[in-house]
């Protein structure tokens, strides 16, 4: 069972609530997506690029609110949790505000879309309801894609593919192999980040009834599908480096090797439990530094 939490003071606890250390899985892919589209046109709109961020920014918060509420209310969130505390089920905030501020988050994203709408059309319109729809049904709805084995490719098609492409298309008005593919990497990144929670969280999971895909393939095979996360990216660099025409600059976010090795190593070595709170926050640390080297790469 975890150790008492004291209770943090109200703007503490919405703090809390809407996970700041997991946001910059947001921020990362239109980083790179912006950087991409600038490195094929030479120019960037900066207008679009910031409502795109805060829309982005806004539907992880929604998503991450409805989440901490609809787990509460599945009986998920245990006492016995190893992940950080969660604000509903420790009983710092009602349900019913988290549940309020979730679809306020959802609706300010709505509104800086149709900014976005205006100046993309129609595909903005599918990507943006699409991200939208993916936020409420992660933990939402009669299926949520939390309680399945398809976590990891739903970040990988919104927070990879969704993310880079839409920012890539905002600036463009097109799409291109190179941006998919960048897209697909920056994914995989955040979806190690989902790989790390499923892990930790293993057998509280599976005992209320959660098939995420480490409950189902279990620990061992999970450890492979967390090294082909961190890897694969890399791996995939030279290809990136022949669609984008970028050549020897793309070796630069192998600096990112060396840390990523560590971390596998701590994930195979250290039991799940809490010690994995910090591995998930140095995962996500790890996908930001490695989409700022990408970013870097495509520009210079």
């Amino acid at each position: 069972m975890a150790e008492p939490v004291a209770p943090p003071s109200p703007l503490g606890a919405w703090w809390l609530a809407i996970r700041p250390k997991t946001l910059t899985v947001s921020v990362a892919p239109l980083i790179v997506g912006h950087a991409v589209a600038w490195s094929q046109t030479g120019w960037l709109l900066w207008q679009p690029a910031l409502v795109a961020l805060l829309a982005a920014l806004l539907i992880q918060i929604g998503t991450n609110l409805h989440n901490d509420v609809g787990d509460f209310e599945r009986g998920t969130d245990t006492p016995d949790r190893l992940g950080p505390p969660r604000v509903t089920a420790m009983g710092w905030l009602p349900a019913t505000a988290v549940r309020r501020a979730a679809w306020l988050a959802f609706a300010l994203a709505f509104n800086f879309g149709i900014f976005l709408v205006y100046h993309g059309g129609w595909p903005i319109v599918a990507i943006g309801l699409a991200s939208l729809l993916a936020g409420w049904a992660y933990t939402g709805g009669p299926w949520p894609l939390a309680y399945t084995p398809l976590g990891e490719l739903f970040v990988v098609l919104f927070f990879g593919l969704a993310a880079v492409g839409g920012s890539y298309y905002l600036q463009t008005l097109s799409i291109s192999p190179a941006a998919l593919l960048a897209g697909a990497m920056l994914g995989l990144f955040a979806a190690a980040v989902i790989t790390v929670n499923n892990y930790r969280d293993l057998e509280t999971d599976a005992r209320a009834g959660k098939r995420t895909l480490a409950v189902v393939v279990g620990r061992r095979a999970t450890q492979w599908v967390y090294a082909l996360e961190l890897l694969l990216p890399l791996l995939l660099l030279p290809l990136l480096a022949t669609l984008a025409g970028r050549g020897p600059w793309l070796a630069l976010p192998l600096l990112v090797l060396l840390p990523a090795l560590r971390l596998l190593q701590r994930f195979r070595r250290e039991p799940a439990g809490p010690l994995f709170n910090e591995l998930l926050a140095s995962t996500a640390r790890l996908q930001l530094v490695y989409a700022l080297l990408l970013a870097l790469a495509m520009v210079v």
